[in-house]
């Protein structure tokens, strides 16, 4: 019986705009800015941490990539030795590449790579498509296979709408492990969803569906569709903000992380608040607007105010997926998560959320193994202004 293939896909610049506060790496003018102000790589060593869970059986099927940071660079630093597929040549003046072999390095690959890239492993009879980005890189692998075959997210980018990822790095190489030896055969149809990045960061959520693709499942491992806010909620958000304002003490840095549930504190204060981006409050008053990674660091080093005596960060849940830390809030990093403390973390989320969850864990993928298992435990959770749940993330 002939061993199975299994293709490798990494879009190298996913999820360099979280930390440093940009939202989103879509469009060369914003990977240029987020090199820039330090973005560094995320994708290819979430792809890395997918590859080790398949290492027991690397054995067992054949791993087709792509070549350089697309692949190739992260399969071979696994201790893969990856059949590398390289674009067929293409006459100059016509559309795509002239020269197979060019530059596959950080910043030089394309989405029109990664969608090549789809149609040659489509063609090379791949039995799973694994890939590490965002909603933009699944969109990239709709547009090229479609329905064709089964295909897997790793969780890369800074805004994973989507359902076709995978809960964390590690459960798509345990779930693509599972797949490749027949332990799971189950496929679902899986939402392919992004937003628009220019409206993104305006504070905008514009979300689409774009179509469908076939995910292996098994339900531990693999993400939810993310759920917007009921229609029962603000009342509940008006008492979470009301009692977070009255619970704030001086010379303490209120870190407020992004969402519908936290702006209304912003609000309560009279202050802007940054939608899809982190905001920072001292003394009830704004100290940093959309703050990134290092300016957070900055702050809690004692760079920014000789005063401060401490530091808490605010976050919600992301509706129907559960995760805390790791979806659209990169800019508070495992760095920034460290220097504030777990016992620092205040989960406010109305129970309508809670219960959307259908009492799954909350979740958390900082990108630091470490740092996910010392974030288990319990967490009290304010669903109101005089109510709180005891809740597990896992």
């Amino acid at each position: 019986m002939a061993r199975k293939k299994l293709g490798l896909i990494v879009n190298p610049i996913a999820g360099m705009g979280g930390r440093v506060g940009l939202k989103g790496t879509d469009g060369a003018h914003i990977l240029r800015r987020a090199l820039e102000l330090g973005a560094r790589p995320e994708a290819p060593q979430r792809a890395m941490a997918a590859l080790k869970e398949l290492s027991s059986i690397k054995g067992g099927f054949e791993l087709l990539t792509y070549p350089g940071d697309m692949g190739e660079n992260q399969a071979r630093t696994a201790g893969f030795e990856p059949v590398v597929l390289y674009p067929k040549a293409r006459p100059a003046g016509s559309t795509g590449r002239e020269d197979g072999r060019r530059d596959w390095h950080l910043g030089r690959t394309t989405p029109e790579d990664t969608e090549q890239a789809a149609v040659d492993m489509l063609e090379a009879g791949v039995n799973l498509i694994l890939f590490a980005g965002g909603d933009g890189t699944a969109r990239n692998i709709y547009n090229a296979v479609g329905y064709k075959l089964p295909v897997l997210g790793v969780p890369a980018g800074v805004k994973i709408h989507s359902s076709v990822y995978a809960t964390s790095p590690r459960d798509a190489g345990l779930l693509a492990a599972k797949f490749i030896t027949g332990e799971v055969t189950e496929l679902r149809d899986a939402e392919v969803m992004d937003l628009d990045e220019d409206a993104f960061r305006e504070g905008r959520v514009t979300a689409m569906l774009y179509g469908y693709l076939r995910v292996p499942y098994e339900e531990q491992l693999v993400q939810c569709l993310k759920s917007g806010s009921t229609e029962s909620e603000p009342a509940a958000l008006d008492g979470i903000a009301e009692r977070i304002v009255e619970e704030m003490e001086p010379d303490v840095a209120y870190i407020i992380g992004p969402g519908t549930t936290t702006r209304p504190i912003m609000e309560k204060l009279g202050l802007e608040a940054t939608l899809l981006g982190v905001d920072v409050v001292l003394d009830k008053e704004l100290l940093i607007a959309d703050a990134n990674e290092q300016q957070l660091l900055r702050l809690l080093d004692g760079k920014l105010v000789d005063r401060l005596r401490g530091a808490l960060i605010v976050v919600t849940v992301i509706g129907g997926q559960g995760y805390v830390f790791g979806r659209g809030n990169q800019q508070l990093s495992p760095e920034v998560i460290r220097k504030v403390g777990k016992d620092n973390i205040r989960i406010v989320a109305t129970r309508d959320k809670l219960q959307a969850l259908n009492r799954r864990p909350l979740l958390v993928d900082t990108g630091d193994d470490e740092l996910n298992q010392m974030l288990k435990g319990y967490y009290h959770v304010l669903v109101s202004y005089d109510r709180e749940v005891m809740y597990r993330l896992d």
